[in-house]
């Protein structure tokens, strides 16, 4: 205890980090005030809100402001929408990888595309949720003038949270989209274990006591999940310059277990929709159709988790194929002069590092799926559905990532400074870690 508290009295008294945290807890404050901010025209206690699905997550991830009908109600999602479009055309159109070489203009000429389909997208989710999700009953103005206005409204402030988000990254501590993530997910959390104690009463508490104990090793596992790498050792060849040698050292390619992230969760929870939904146009004529219209709706049934996990196996691969390109690995290792012990540069070395990636990626997937399917077990077991959610999937992982990244950044401060570590022995690790080539 007494360590802790040297800690933290040496994080506040480097100046840059201390002001760094401050401007994180103004703008982390600034974008929860608004989430509470009601569109004008509408009535938030009228929302007929359904928690469950694709939509139960959306309001998770932005700490409930969806739910409100809130001026945040979209937050940054659409942007990050935007961002896997660009990313994606990125790894399939030349015009977008020339524009991802050209150096630090490439990467602006890609913001502003991105920014600009970000408002786009914005429209186009703003206009669905209003007309899908804010009900007749909620207005306190006409359906036209609502929908009109709060496009536009909604369009700004996810423009503001983008703007908090680069402010997060320029001035406060950790990236800040995934922080104003994290953020919308941690603010549910007490709320949901209060609700989950309350339900317990007083003649359960050991049950609830096992419940956060368990809870303790799944984010441990996690944990696990997120830091485990392959390290594959990389020689560097010595060269002489003038009258000093330079290289000769070893180095590691770190390959992530998890390399995919959340995005193959992400994907799969987006697809899960598709069988309930198709199914529920056929669910009166036919028998069979109702039967699969239930089993979908509902995440608890064996059906259901088999063919979430499935498609997390499957969206793992696709995503780790699109986003690792081995033979870009091993031609940047043959120009800076490095190649693994053993295995010859260029092709050999390219296959090699497919080989590994593909071995290391099926466990990763596995490990992923369970993840992603513990809160349905959770939910068998008789926890509650908000508190539930907290066991696994989506939320979690993206916690626990956010969480590494502002550890390390901290850390990185303290080092420098000549302080002890965040940690008694080893290092923390980001998911931002960078590859050694």
């Amino acid at each position: 205890m007494k360590r802790f508290f040297e800690t933290i009295k040496h994080i506040f008294s480097i100046e840059e980090l201390r002001t760094r945290i401050l401007n994180t807890l103004l703008f982390i404050t600034i974008f929860r005030l608004g989430s509470y901010v009601a569109l004008p025209g509408v009535e938030p206690d009228q929302m007929n809100f359904s928690s469950q699905g694709l939509l139960g997550l959306l309001d998770t991830f932005l700490g409930g402001a969806f739910s409100k009908a809130s001026i945040f109600a979209l937050g940054i999602m659409p942007y990050i929408s935007a961002s896997i479009a660009i990313q994606l055309l990125t790894m399939a159109l030349p015009y977008f990888q020339k524009m991802q070489k050209e150096g630090e203009s490439g990467r602006k000429k890609l913001n502003q595309i991105t920014r600009v389909l970000t408002i786009v997208v914005t429209l186009v989710q703003g206009t669905a949720y209003l007309n899908t999700t804010v009900p007749d009953e909620a207005l306190l103005v006409s359906r036209s003038l609502f929908s009109v206005s709060s496009v536009f409204v909604l369009a700004a402030g996810t423009m503001f949270c983008m703007w908090l988000g680069e402010r997060i990254t320029d001035k406060g501590v950790g990236n800040g989209i995934s922080m104003l993530i994290m953020i919308g997910i941690v603010s549910r959390f007490p709320g949901a274990i209060l609700k989950e104690f309350s339900s317990r009463g007083s003649g359960q508490i050991l049950l609830f006591v096992l419940e956060i104990v368990a809870l303790y090793f799944v984010i441990m596992g996690a944990v696990m999940l997120t830091q485990a790498v392959r390290r594959i050792p990389i020689q560097y060849a010595k060269q002489v310059v003038g009258n000093r040698v330079m290289g000769g050292q070893r180095q590691y390619l770190p390959l992530k277990l998890n390399a995919a992230g959340v995005m193959p969760i992400i994907f799969a929870q987006a697809l899960m929709f598709i069988p309930s939904l198709g199914a529920s146009y056929f669910a009166e004529k036919s028998d069979f159709a109702s039967n699969v219209a239930t089993i979908f709706a509902n995440y608890t049934t064996w059906q259901y988790n088999l063919l979430f996990a499935f498609l997390i196996i499957v969206f793992t691969f696709f995503y780790t194929a699109i986003s690792v390109n081995p033979q870009q690995i091993a031609d940047d290792m043959k120009r800076g002069g490095g190649f693994i012990p053993g295995v010859k540069p260029g092709q050999q070395t390219s296959e090699y590092i497919s080989s590994v990636l593909d071995r290391i990626t099926f466990p990763g997937s596995l490990m992923l799926a369970i993840v992603a399917t513990l809160p349905a077990f959770a939910s068998l077991a008789g926890v509650s559905t908000d508190f539930a959610h907290f066991f696994g999937g989506t939320s979690l992982l993206i916690m626990v990532g956010v969480v590494l990244d502002t550890l390390q950044q901290v850390e990185s401060y303290l080092l420098m400074r000549r302080y002890e570590g965040l940690m008694k022995s080893g290092r923390v690790k980001g998911r931002t870690e960078s590859v050694a080539i």
